[in-house]
C-alpha cells in the first residue's frame, strides 16, 4: 500500500519535529529546505535545524514555564528535545546545546528515515489541495511569503530579532573573571565583573554606538523578549544593571558583590567558544569590537561571530489558525514554527509536533486533540486563537497564559511548581484517554 505523502516546507526546528511525528504515524514526507542553494540573512549552516540566535533552550526547572513545556514534550516523544539533551553543554539549569553538533545530529537522523525525502530547493508556490505544513520560520523567503500573503489575503506582520556575538575562549582574560554561581551555587558560566566607573563608561559608549542600518522598514518593531542590548542601555543607565548584567547573588573571590557582571555561556562541548549572555545586538561589527572590549575581561577578546539583527515575519494566528495550527478555511494547510506566532526554540518545536499530530488525525479520520488549557501546550495554542487580532504579538511559554490555580500559594516557586504538577497530570490523563 502506497503511503500518503505530506509536504513539509522548511527544515528548521518545527519542520524537522513535524517530519518525525508524521513518519512515526505512517506517512511519507517530502521535506523542502532551501539551503544550501539559498541562505537567509541569519543562516550559515547547510544542515537542518540550524539554531541562529542563542544556543540556550531555556530552563529545565519544573518551576519555570520552559521546564514545564519540556516535560510535556517528553510525554509526547519529542525527537528534537531528545537530541538537544544528547548535544547539551553545561549551562546550569538551562538546556544549552552545541549548535553545530545538534544541527548535524538532527540532519543525520531525519536523513535516514525511510519514506522521508529531503528536497533541497526553494518553494515559491503552495498547492492548497495538497496536505502541507508550512514551517519556513520567521525568515521565510520573499517569494514564498508573498505566496502566503495571497493565500491568507492579509498584510504581513513582523518584528525584529537579534543574536549575540560569540568569542574565542582562549582570548578571555581569566584573571579578570570568576566562576561562582549565584548565592554560592556551582556555576557553568564565566562571570566578568565591572566596577562602577567601568560600567557607566560602558553603558554610555553602548547607548551611543553606531548601529547597522535596517533597510526593509523605516521603523523598528523590536520583540521585547530579544531586546538588543544597546536599546536596553538607551532606556536608562541602570537598565542593564537590573537586567542581564545584574550582580545579585554573585560574589568575587574577596566575597564582595561586583557593581555589574557580564556572563559568558559555553557555546560548544569543547568549551572553545562562549557567547555573551543577553548581548543580542544590532551594532555594526566594528562597534561591537570596540564597545564590548570595554568589558575588562574581554579587552583582547577575538570575535568568532558578531551579533546580527534580522526581520522575523509571522502571520496573524487568531485570524487564520485553529488551535492545532491548521488554516481555518483549509484543513489541509498548517503552519508551524515562529511564522505561526509562537516565539522561542522549544515553542517552535512544540508547534511542529502539534501540527503534525493533528494533520495525521485529520487524514486518518480521527478527532482533533483538544489540548487541556492547564497544560503549557494547551495554553500556548489557546493564546494563538484568542489573542486580539489588531495587536497580535508572538508568544512564548509563560505562566501568565495558564488558568489560575484553585488554591492560593504564597511561595512563588511552590506556586509555579504547582502549575507544572497540575499541567502534567492533565496531560497524562489526556494521553490515557486517547489510548482507550
Amino acid at each position: 500500500m502506497t503511503k500518503r505523502i505530506i509536504n513539509v516546507i522548511g527544515g528548521g526546528l518545527a519542520g524537522c519535529e513535524a517530519t518525525y511525528q508524521l513518519h512515526k504515524r505512517g506517512f511519507a514526507v517530502k521535506l523542502y529546505e532551501q539551503k544550501p542553494g539559498i541562505f537567509s540573512p541569519a543562516h550559515t549552516n547547510k544542515n537542518l535545524a540550524e539554531i541562529v540566535c542563542s544556543n540556550s533552550l531555556k530552563s529545565r526547572e519544573l518551576s519555570t514555564a520552559s521546564g514545564m513545556l519540556k516535560e510535556e514534550l517528553k510525554l509526547l516523544d519529542c525527537l528534537l528535545l531528545k537530541i538537544a539533551e544528547e548535544c547539551s553543554v553545561p549551562a546550569g539549569s538551562a538546556l544549552a546545546v552545541d549548535r553545530e553538533q545538534f544541527s548535524q545530529k538532527v540532519t543525520d537522523y531525519i536523513s535516514q528515515l525511510p519514506d522521508v525525502e529531503i528536497i533541497r530547493e526553494e518553494v515559491t508556490n503552495i498547492n492548497p489541495s495538497e496536505p502541507t505544513i508550512i514551517a519556513t520560520g520567521p525568515l521565510t523567503s520573499g517569494k514564498l511569503f508573498e505566496e502566503i500573503g495571497k493565500l491568507l489575503g492579509s498584510q504581513r506582520l513582523y518584528f525584529y530579532d537579534a543574536s549575540a556575538p560569540i568569542i574565542d575562549a582562549s582570548t578571555i582574560d581569566k584573571s579578570k573573571t570568576f566562576s561562582s554561581g549565584r548565592y554560592g551555587q556551582k556555576s557553568d558560566y564565566i562571570n566578568c565583573p565591572m566596577n562602577k566607573d567601568e560600567y557607566y563608561n560602558f553603558v554610555h559608549e553602548l547607548a551611543n554606538a553606531k548601529r547597522a542600518e535596517l533597510h526593509d522598514f523605516e521603523t523598528t518593531n523590536v520583540f521585547e523578549g530579544c531586546m538588543p542590548v544597546e536599546i536596553m542601555a538607551s532606556r536608562g543607565e541602570d537598565t542593564l544593571r537590573f537586567g542581564p548584567l545584574r550582580p545579585v547573588g554573585l560574589e568575587n573571590a574577596d566575597g564582595k558583590r561586583p557593581f555589574a557582571v557580564v556572563q559568558l555561556r559555553r557555546e560548544n562541548t569543547q568549551s572553545e567558544l562562549y557567547n555573551i549572555v543577553g548581548f543580542q545586538t544590532n551594532l555594526t561589527f566594528g562597534e561591537q569590537k570596540r564597545v564590548f572590549s570595554l568589558i575588562p575581561a574581554l579587552a583582547n577578546a577575538e570575535f568568532v561571530k558578531y551579533g546580527v539583527m534580522h526581520r522575523n515575519s509571522y502571520i496573524c494566528a487568531p485570524k487564520h489558525l485553529t488551535a492545532n495550527f491548521a488554516l481555518r478555511d483549509n484543513p489541509y494547510i498548517y503552519f508551524a514554527g515562529q511564522i505561526s506566532g509562537v516565539e522561542g526554540y522549544v515553542e517552535s518545536i512544540t508547534s511542529g509536533l502539534v501540527a503534525a499530530i493533528d494533520m495525521a488525525n485529520t487524514l486518518d479520520g480521527k478527532p482533533h486533540i483538544c489540548w487541556p488549557k492547564d497544560t503549557m501546550i494547551g495554553a500556548i495554542t489557546n493564546y494563538l486563537i484568542t489573542a486580539p487580532e489588531n495587536n497580535f504579538q508572538p508568544m512564548n511559554a509563560n505562566f501568565g497564559i495558564l488558568p489560575p490555580l484553585e488554591s492560593k500559594i504564597k511561595d512563588k516557586k511552590e506556586r509555579k511548581e504547582e502549575y507544572t504538577k497540575r499541567g502534567l497530570a492533565s496531560m497524562q490523563q489526556m494521553l490515557k484517554s486517547l489510548q482507550k
